[in-house]
């Protein structure tokens, strides 16, 4: 849909047909999910007066989600995105309606709210990946893809850091489930407005059951994207948990490691945004290694910071790497995917990022207190390393099978297309 000549620049990427829109639409959905995990972990803890009921409820909210999100993504690729999307939404919401609901006063059993919560994460529209198809859908030309997915990237980022202080300022008048109810509304609202676009209503599924298996297994080319995504989701899972252990040995208070937290997220926008910007000689593979290795590098130098100052400077330069790693590792799981399946492929790889901080916190939870912050740091930051070398391994021998197979099927599915069109 996109021209070749157009300008490849942030603008260029909105003024496509109907992408303002669109774009807007999925992030509304995408704000619920940045807000529901602190909602839901402060009302299930206020109702249940446990904090440990509140993390193994959260814990199995989590794993219902993520773990099950390929399989989601495959249902949007095989029925499309509006009759998918909208029954997932339906189910999420009312769900998430339920726990607000059971949750408003205290007294509910823990047991309850666990199934409820497990059946909600089950049913968790896709929204982020399905986003990332359709930018694929829209945009044609790969310089301005890759601003599109940088955009994505960095407005996800914002996303949850802006859901959590959503969250704050909610609960300072009314009960913490009415996070979990706004967190329900957004992702109704959102997914509707997003499957009503035009550019989500023309979007038709055209592949069919065996190819899309076929092109959806993790091969050569999408391991590499889910790779990097799981050593990015480790590296930074661990950190959390290795900076309230540097701001508690050296007196810092909450607000200090707020700070650092804050300036994670800062450097990845900023990164997200200037990589986005650079035209690239090199390609998305031989810039998925360098990437995930400077992410290492700058945690594992995190670690021999004598200081606040310091710590927070490398932290910063670690977060430059965040969102340019994971924003390529996107563009490569698209590139790797046939047009059927790109929702899956991108479901991969949010699905390995996910699994990876989950991974990376428990690791890092049994680590501090055992290993000094800065062995915890260089650890961190080997995960991310090791996840390079093994990519760049990956980049030596390129298969052109693989994207000839994709050509022809996306000549096929032209075909398809213009006699639907003859009809």
């Amino acid at each position: 849909m996109s021209a070749s000549s157009t300008r490849p620049s942030y603008a260029a990427v909105l003024r496509m047909p109907h992408a303002t829109r669109t774009f807007t639409a999925a992030l509304v959905g995408r704000l619920s999910y940045g807000m529901v995990s602190l909602a839901v972990l402060l009302a299930v803890s206020r109702a249940t007066g446990s904090y440990a009921a509140a993390g193994a409820v959260m814990a199995l909210f989590g794993a219902a989600s993520v773990f099950l999100s390929p399989l989601r993504a495959a249902l949007v690729d095989r029925h499309g995105p509006r009759r998918a999307l909208l029954p997932m939404a339906a189910l999420y919401a009312s769900l998430l309606g339920t726990l607000a609901a059971a949750t408003w006063r205290p007294g509910a059993p823990a047991a309850v709210l666990g199934t409820v919560a497990v059946a909600a994460g089950a049913c968790t529209p896709p929204l982020g990946p399905t986003m990332r198809a359709v930018w694929g859908e829209l945009v044609t030309d790969r310089r301005l893809l890759q601003r599109a997915y940088s955009l994505d990237g960095v407005a996800e980022e914002l996303l949850f850091v802006s859901g959590p202080l959503l969250v704050g300022v909610l609960v300072g008048f009314a009960p913490p489930a009415a996070g979990v109810a706004v967190s329900a509304l957004l992702v109704g609202i959102g997914t509707l407005a997003f499957v009503t676009s035009p550019v989500v209503k023309n979007i038709a599924v055209r592949a069919s059951r065996a190819r899309v298996r076929a092109r959806t297994r993790i091969g050569r080319g999408l391991a590499q994207p889910v790779v990097v995504a799981a050593g990015v989701g480790l590296s930074l899972g661990a950190v959390d948990l290795l900076v309230l252990a540097f701001a508690e040995q050296r007196g810092h208070g909450d607000d200090t490691v707020a700070w650092i937290f804050a300036a994670l997220s800062a450097g990845s926008a900023v990164g997200g945004l200037l990589y986005g910007a650079v035209e690239w000689r090199a390609g998305a593979r031989v810039r998925l290694p360098a990437l995930t290795a400077g992410l290492g590098l700058s945690l594992a130098a995190a670690g021999l910071a004598p200081g606040f100052a310091t710590l927070t400077g490398a932290v910063v330069c670690a977060g430059f790497f965040v969102a340019p790693a994971l924003t390529t590792a996107y563009l490569v799981a698209d590139e790797s995917a046939a047009p059927g399946a790109r929702v899956q492929a991108g479901a991969w790889v949010n699905t390995a990022v996910n699994a990876g901080i989950s991974t990376g916190a428990a690791a890092g939870g049994l680590l501090v207190g055992r290993l000094p912050v800065g062995a915890g740091f260089a650890l961190a930051g080997g995960a991310a390393l090791l996840a390079a070398a093994a990519v760049g391994l990956g980049t030596r021998y390129p298969r052109a099978r693989p994207q000839k197979q994709k050509l022809e099927l996306e000549r096929e599915q032209e075909q398809e297309r213009e006699q639907e069109q003859k009809h």
